[in-house]
């Protein structure tokens, strides 16, 4: 299963506007991709309900999913994990576009 890990840069988190840019890049991908703490369950990355639920505050480190079965879609692995790697780094960014 694909897997990145991320740390938010957002001084404030994902709260708000930056968790809404997330979430529509996380919904861009066409991927059903989770995010998780370190030994959190995984919540629906594509809701701004629950991302905004789970508290992801400045520093957390994250760990983002592909389920396997989401990629018989026709999507590729290599597909998938290039949409993590981008969804890692918008985390990473210190600001939200």
């Amino acid at each position: 299963m694909p897997e990145q890990r991320a740390v938010v840069a957002a001084e404030i988190g994902l709260h708000a506007r930056a968790a809404a840019v997330f979430v529509r890049a996380v919904t861009d991908t066409g991927l059903p991709v989770t995010i998780r703490k370190q030994d959190g369950q995984p919540v629906d990355a594509r809701s701004l309900l629950e991302v905004m639920t789970e508290d992801f505050g400045h520093g957390c480190e994250v760990f983002l999913e592909v389920a396997p079965d989401a990629l018989l879609g026709g999507q590729t692995v290599s597909g998938a994990e290039t949409a993590l790697a981008a969804l890692s780094a918008l985390l990473g960014a210190t600001e939200a576009r």
